[in-house]
């Protein structure tokens, strides 16, 4: 199925197979739609709006729900979900991910992140069926119905579509499905830093699981970061294979030494759109800036130490395997510069 020529079609189609898999799931509740909406409320805190509906609460949500699972839903129906987690339950396969964050009224490079999702898809030959305008419309129709303006983000989930048997097989998969999932997130200040724990899962050699994809296959991300929690910190702070620092379970990671800022080389980490944008930044403003491999040693004696990502932008790293990083007196000057300048660019 080509989602450009029937995009309601596919929501339609994703909540058909959420509908069969909650009567397999709960026979003994006696009401497959009244057990898919708890489920879809109280788990997902799914928004179901139509597109003559004003109404923004969840009562109406739900009303509406009862509504369109027993007629079918209109083909002027819009479907949309604000999620406090991901949607990690889908018996599909999830395949391609990527994020954006509302500034201003604004999506901050949003075409630098279609982009880099159209290259992902190429890489593991999935054909949108769809064009960046007519993404980009769907996001800010999205936006819309959830009246968001400012401080929140988008997740676009695009996958091969619902298995028409559970096997591997990608030609087994009945067309592309693609979700929005949109919530609001106020980003915290820098200077309320993360603490990291060295972890022993690594980020791969492109050959295993090349991790430039942004996908949602990424078991070993999540051992890191449960493994980091495990151990009291937030975040993991993963090597590459040859036990250079490369980056975090989910952003990417920076020293400054000597008021000089290194990264990793990027390969064996995500490049981020916002680790671009910092090396950038350096660049044009007269602070050195090197990608290259560097050690632990290197990183518990760095002055400074932050990650970058596009939900938090740049968020300082007080300490890393027990290590303070830096003087508490001499506070953090390249990273709260760098932090300035970033926000001036994404608030332009």
């Amino acid at each position: 199925m080509c989602i450009r020529d029937s995009f309601l079609s596919v929501w339609h189609h994703f909540l058909l197979f959420e509908i069969e898999r909650s009567k397999a799931a709960v026979k003994a509740w006696g009401n497959a739609n009244g057990y898919l909406v708890f489920q879809v409320i109280a788990w997902h805190h799914v928004v179901i709006l139509t597109a003559k509906s004003d109404s923004k609460f969840r009562d109406d949500a739900v009303q509406l729900w009862y509504k369109y699972s027993k007629t079918g839903f209109e083909t002027n129906s819009i479907l949309t979900y604000t999620l406090i987690s991901e949607l990690t339950s889908l018996s599909i396969e999830t395949v391609r991910r990527q994020v954006k964050k509302l500034v201003d009224n604004n999506w901050v490079f949003l075409d630098e992140h279609l982009d880099r999702l159209y290259e992902g898809c190429k890489a593991i030959d999935i054909d949108i069926c769809l064009s960046k305008d007519d993404i980009k419309k769907a996001i800010l129709e999205t936006q819309k119905i959830n009246n968001m303006t400012d401080s929140a983000h988008a997740r676009l989930m695009i996958t091969r579509g619902d298995k028409i048997k559970p096997f591997q097989q990608p030609s087994l998969s009945d067309g592309i499905n693609f979700v929005i999932i949109m919530e609001h997130s106020e980003e915290k200040s820098i200077n309320d830093g993360i603490n990291l724990i060295t972890v022993p899962q690594v980020r791969g050699l492109p050959m295993s699981q090349d991790p430039k994809l942004n996908s949602h296959s990424k078991l070993n991300c999540i051992l890191a970061c449960i493994q980091a929690n495990k151990s009291g910190g937030d975040e993991a702070l993963m090597l590459d294979p040859y036990g250079f620092v490369n980056t975090t379970n989910s952003c990417n990671f920076f020293i400054v030494k000597n008021k000089e800022v290194w990264t990793s080389t990027g390969d064996y980490c995500m490049n981020g759109i916002t680790r671009l944008k910092v090396i950038e930044l350096c660049k044009n403003n007269g602070i050195k800036v090197h990608e290259r491999n560097f050690s632990l040693v290197d990183v518990y004696s760095a002055q400074e130490s932050f990650i970058s990502g596009t939900l938090g932008s740049l968020t300082q790293v007080l300490t890393i395997d027990g290590r303070e990083i830096g003087n508490k007196n001499d506070g953090w000057p390249i990273t709260e510069k760098l932090s300035s300048l970033y926000k001036e660019l994404i608030h332009v």
